[in-house]
């Protein structure tokens, strides 16, 4: 980090990162990298990377409340579920062979795209959107291991979260977005909070990649809802192809 193209580098990195993160998800597979390659260790990356998540899932927040689409109370229960379960898996260490977690990663990935693909469309009489009840409980439970895993790694999750709400909770792309930044948000702030008391974190280099990644998914969220589920659509399905060939052929 001794040049000053460095840190435009990292803007510009960020931006593309907020901007995927918040339609979709992937994109610390993108930043990760980044990091790493310009001079971070691995571990100091992945603490860095969560300080421009945290800002980054703010301005998607602020930006889908600037157009009126919020899920209140519903995302906040997940959050705090979500909360409980990133602190573990922050906590976690756990012993798996590189090459092999990236290609079930892109095994994961490629199955969401079948899904997204070959999934029946939802009949209008049952896109009632199931917040409350059994259904509330369910997710409650769902989200607690997705925070862990979010805590641990958190790479693809954004993808998984989407799925499961579209299809469980029968939210709309755009409300599920909505819901999925903030849920996002609260269980990174546990997250960040362990790589910080672990020193695991360089907060200037986190601080100049989150201008790229708030500014990015500001543009985002006030984007997709204008382009509506289509658009989400469309860019969810390419963004999954191109993460599971990188993780199956790139690693």
């Amino acid at each position: 980090m001794d040049h000053w193209y460095h840190y435009v580098l990292l803007v510009i990195v960020g931006f593309a990162v907020g901007f995927i993160n918040t339609v979709a998800g992937g994109g610390s597979l993108l930043s990760l990298p980044t990091l790493i390659f310009l001079g971070l260790p691995p571990a100091v990356a992945n603490g860095t990377n969560r300080v421009a998540i945290v800002i980054q899932t703010a301005m998607a927040t602020a930006g889908f409340k600037s157009k009126g689409v919020s899920t209140f109370p519903f995302n906040v229960y997940l959050g705090i579920s979500a909360f409980l379960g990133a602190i573990l898996g922050a906590r976690i260490a756990v012993d798996v062979d590189g090459e092999t977690f990236n290609r079930i990663l892109a095994i994961v990935m490629l199955s969401v795209v079948l899904i997204i693909i070959f999934k029946p469309k939802l009949k209008l009489e049952e896109m009632q959107e199931r917040l409350t009840g059994k259904y509330l409980w369910i997710s409650i439970v769902v989200f607690f291991f997705f925070g862990i895993y979010g805590g641990f790694i958190n790479a693809g999750l954004g993808f998984l979260m989407i799925l499961f709400m579209h299809f469980v909770n029968r939210m709309n792309l755009v409300r599920v977005n909505a819901t999925k930044v903030v849920v996002v948000l609260v269980y990174m702030l546990a997250a960040l909070a362990v790589f910080a008391f672990n020193d695991k974190v360089d907060w200037k280099v986190g601080l100049i990649l989150a201008i790229g990644n708030g500014t990015g998914a500001w543009v985002s969220s006030r984007f997709s809802v204008k382009k509506g589920d289509g658009f989400i659509k469309s860019f969810l399905v390419v963004m999954v192809i191109i993460m599971a060939v990188k993780l199956w052929f790139f690693g």
